[in-house]
């Protein structure tokens, strides 16, 4: 097959991608809003959220990575035209959702005296622990708003979550500016006024999803049908199977992310408010990989719904490409303006924190080469964890994901971080590393995986005749 076979693709591919990519980035944008403004409060405060929200994020790649099982069950039925199929798994996968929201927040409250083992500055555990139960709290509306989310995915209805999304970001940065400095009316709230927008900013995003998909004609008939007497234990299972290990893959990659947080802070404030600058950067561009991970497992969902292989295949790597230009554009913009992005998150007028501030810009540009180099690999890490995703191919991964983070990443990071004058940068070369294993490993499950199936289904004919 040429070059243009898969480039062909592209414009499909882009089309389902860009409202999923812009909802991603949505996501991640609450954070860096959060880190910009609360950022010019001083370095000790950007930490205290870095550490914070490390916690909720484990829970959060819990919960979001669970409901990620929704969407290719419901793609492979809508593909089939499967309509009963398509409500019931929605049902189901809603229900799961909302009992996991509450169960993620019970165990963030239980959590919470573990932040003062993990060798954090004093004053930022302090500070970090009154926003950890705000923002905890708004695990519950988010794995909720997922379950919708991946509902609307699943049937290729991808603008539905950037809506909510926009929505959500609008109101989010207007409550941040009024409760963190307290402007007009309201109180000065400092980190605490981050957290109260972030809850009330997810709240409507659920309201919006509902709203909007239930009032939908196309869509009324998966809202109705719901009786006890249709639960289906083997159609939890099902979902269970599915969302169980796709979070912990989730679960394995975001945990890594958050060991580094918390390696930089026991480094020290300046090493952990670096960290998460850079973190925040690269999160906002894994969003594109990660919007194009989930158009490769609805596509690959459809396509296995359907039956054709071979044209799963080319779709496939088709993404897959189109990840890598995408990532090595962003490779290149880290590279250009490493020493320009991290002053964008602290405040440069503050005098008191002049020293501090430029310490934190000086290891966040080097983080930020780093982070140039490992985009590629984690754009391919994720785009093919999609893909297996939609061939409903879990468990292997789950078990790839964890030697690449914890068995290979984790321990580099640790030695260079804390045993080596590298610091935060032998941190970062861990996490490297710990990505660039996963997205090998990955590649080479999913091609045995498709050579297979396209042989299956090539001599399975020949057999029945």
């Amino acid at each position: 097959m040429n070059f243009k076979t898969y480039t062909k693709e592209f414009s499909y591919n882009l089309k389902l991608a860009y409202p999923i990519i812009l909802g991603m980035l949505g996501h991640t944008l609450i954070g860096i809003v959060d880190n910009i403004m609360v950022g010019s409060l001083g370095s000790n405060e950007l930490a205290a959220v870095s550490l914070g929200n490390s916690m909720v994020f484990i829970a959060m790649s819990v919960g979001i990575g669970f409901s990620t099982a929704i969407t290719p069950i419901i793609a492979e039925a809508d593909a089939a035209k499967n309509t009963s199929k398509v409500r019931a798994a929605f049902h189901h996968g809603m229900m799961l959702c909302i009992a996991l929201g509450f169960g993620l927040f019970a165990i963030m409250l239980l959590a919470k005296p573990l932040m003062g083992l993990l060798n954090q500055p004093e004053e930022v555990t302090a500070m970090a622990m009154p926003y950890l139960d705000l923002v905890g709290f708004s695990l519950i509306p988010l794995v909720i708003y997922q379950g919708y989310k991946q509902f609307a995915d699943g049937l290729s209805l991808t603008k539905y979550s950037m809506y909510a999304m926009i929505m959500a970001n609008v109101i989010h940065v207007i409550l941040n500016y009024l409760l963190i400095y307290g402007i007009w009316i309201f109180p000065k709230m400092g980190i605490l006024g981050a957290a109260v927008g972030t809850v009330i900013s997810r709240i409507l995003m659920v309201i919006f999803m509902h709203v909007i998909l239930s009032k939908n004609p196309k869509l009324k008939e998966y809202f109705t049908g719901f009786k006890i007497s249709t639960i289906s234990k083997e159609l939890f299972r099902k979902i269970a199977s599915i969302g169980a290990p796709s979070a912990m893959q989730m679960l394995f990659e975001v945990a890594l992310f958050t060991a580094s947080v918390w390696l930089c802070g026991t480094i020290g404030a300046s090493s952990q408010a670096a960290n998460q600058v850079a973190l925040s950067l690269a999160s906002l561009t894994f969003m594109f990989a990660m919007g194009l991970s989930v158009t490769a497992m609805i596509r690959v969902s459809n396509q296995k719904g359907l039956g054709d292989y071979k044209k799963l295949l080319i779709v496939s790597r088709s993404i897959f490409l189109l990840a890598i230009m995408i990532e090595f554009l962003f490779a290149g913009l880290f590279i250009a303006f490493h020493k320009v992005l991290p002053i964008l998150f602290l405040n440069p007028n503050d005098l008191q924190e002049g020293l501090t501030n430029a310490e934190v810009v000086g290891i966040a540009s080097k983080l930020l080469i780093i982070a140039a180099i490992f985009q590629i690999s984690d754009g391919i890490q994720v785009v093919v964890l999609g893909a297996l995703r939609g061939l409903q191919d879990v468990k292997v991964p789950m078990y790839m994901t964890f030697v690449a983070y914890w068995v290979l990443g984790f321990p580099i990071s640790f030695y260079l971080g804390i045993y080596t004058d590298l610091g935060a940068v032998g941190v970062w070369i861990g996490l490297l590393v710990g990505l660039t294993a996963a997205a090998i490993f990955l590649y080479i499950r999913f091609t045995k995986l498709t050579k297979k199936l396209i042989l299956r289904n090539t001599i399975q004919p020949i057999l029945n005749s």
